[in-house]
């Protein structure tokens, strides 16, 4: 068995709630930056994971045997990608589409092992979204929660008060799919 302790991983991400997944499932990490673009590719998976392996290969100054992670949310809505949005406006355009539907985030994620072997994935779940009101959708973004997440709602915080029904990974949904990561290191070191 790994010990996710035993692991030293150098996080490529300034998202706090990777920070927050690692941090409570036990792994030794520190957040390192990386510089690039997100770009967008032929499928929505694909555009996950590419991003996420633009990310992991754009760390720099990594120590000695530390595996470098990234990661890049989506939220997809009838095949059309829904980013963090612009502005206000953007949000309640998102919101306003979800509302009472289904839709899926997919996370692809990168490792870079201390040899320097590429792997990534990506990790997909379903999400249903309750019927939102226009008030409740005004409310919830004078919170300023959705204006810094994929597909505006962040499922962590107020946005949970939205969510119908998950299918599949919930920390996929909030940004990192630990345990199918934690199940590659596994298999990578044992």
């Amino acid at each position: 068995m790994i010990q996710p302790i035993s692991v030293r991983i150098a996080l490529v991400s300034s998202s706090p709630r990777r920070r927050e997944i690692l941090k409570m499932t036990g792994f030794n990490f520190r957040v390192v930056k990386g510089e690039t673009e997100e770009k967008l590719f032929n499928t929505p998976e694909e555009t996950a994971v590419k991003n996420a392996e633009l990310k992991v290969l754009s760390a720099k100054e990594l120590f000695p045997g530390e595996i470098a992670l990234a990661a890049d949310t989506i939220v997809v809505s009838e095949n059309r990608i829904l980013g963090k949005p612009k502005d206000k406006e953007e949000a309640v355009d998102f919101l306003k589409r979800l509302s009472g539907t289904w839709h899926r985030v997919l996370t692809g994620f990168a490792l870079r092992l201390p040899g320097g072997k590429l792997i990534s994935a990506f990790e997909e779940s379903r999400v249903k979204f309750k019927r939102l009101t226009l008030e409740e959708i005004r409310w919830y973004i004078s919170t300023g929660e959705p204006l810094d997440k994929a597909g505006a709602y962040g499922i962590q915080g107020y946005g949970a008060l939205f969510i119908e029904r998950i299918e599949g990974d919930f920390f996929n949904v909030m940004g990192l799919p630990i345990g199918r990561i934690y199940d590659i290191l596994k298999l990578e070191f044992e």
